[in-house]
């Protein structure tokens, strides 16, 4: 899947699943990020991590889709975790009081 204003990569090693978005997590690109991580979290992998060192801009919905997974990862018994997020991404979680729920590198 892609968007002209998010891409999305993804590693899988060991049982890990790390994705790495590019450009715009909002209204437009929430949708496909939400796919990706359900795919993630639905083929039985334990640990899923977000790599937002390149997201320049968070919406409120990309937010909710980043609290849905994390609250989906736990009741199924895997982790969810935002690693390396930009500055932009790190000040909109802590804006928001997320921050420290949900960054594994602040």
């Amino acid at each position: 899947m892609d968007n002209e204003d998010l891409k999305i990569t993804e590693n899988i090693d060991e049982g890990i699943c790390r994705l790495y978005a590019k450009g715009r997590v909002d209204s437009n690109s929430a949708d496909m990020l939400l796919v990706r991580l359900e795919n993630a979290l639905n083929n039985g992998l334990k640990s899923i991590v977000l790599d937002m060192s390149q997201v320049d801009y968070l919406s409120s919905i990309g937010i909710r889709v980043i609290l849905k997974i994390y609250k989906q990862a736990n009741e199924n018994g895997s982790t969810f975790n935002v690693e390396r997020p930009s500055k932009i991404v790190k000040n909109v979680l802590g804006m928001v009081a997320l921050k420290e729920m949900l960054v594994s590198n602040p």
